[in-house]
């Protein structure tokens, strides 16, 4: 049975609910699990596949994702290696295309790593997780991006189709 390493780095939880959403594609896979924010030395050599997954807070990748790449550089360009990115901005469709979102291209500009294949996906607005102060940072964002900013319920902004058919190109290989 091939083995697939799946890495992620996941704030409110968005990243790590499609990550599980993509599981049941993976049924022809060892599959293992790793968050990038924990202690982790692995050697991707072991791996026939290896997926990220990372998440935009503010703008920005979590600096742990980069590190991880810094390090495995070599291992992830030899390996089959795909990305994807978890954002508020991939609900506007015309952003949820890897090669017209901005949070894709500041990746690719600042990681050696180029992966295989790359999906966007736009995540979740969940006020009722967020700190007061994140709560008011996140709410000028939306206003500005024309998104919501009513606190009282929280916003899926998920397409679980395009989550469900980016993971059967990982695991079918069609590249």
């Amino acid at each position: 049975m091939e083995k697939l390493l799946i890495l992620y780095s996941s704030r409110n939880g968005q990243t790590k609910k499609i990550i599980d959403a993509m599981q049941g594609e993976f049924s022809g896979y060892e599959v293992e699990l790793a968050d990038l924010h924990g202690p982790l030395r692995k050697n991707l050599s072991k791996y026939d596949k290896v997926l990220i997954g990372a998440s935009i807070r503010y703008g920005k990748f979590h600096p742990d994702l980069y590190h991880f790449i810094n390090i495995h550089s070599e291992q992830l360009a030899a390996a089959d290696a795909s990305f994807f990115c978890v954002c508020l901005t991939a609900r506007k469709p015309e952003k949820a295309n890897p090669s017209n979102n901005a949070y894709v291209k500041q990746f690719l500009a600042q990681s050696r790593w180029r992966p295989r294949t790359i999906g966007v996906f736009a995540g979740a607005l969940q006020y009722s997780q967020y700190t007061w102060w994140q709560t008011r940072i996140i709410q000028l964002i939306m206003k500005m991006t024309g998104g919501s900013t009513d606190t009282s319920q929280d916003i899926e902004f998920t397409d679980w189709n395009k989550v469900q058919e980016f993971a059967q190109r990982i695991a079918q290989d069609k590249y």
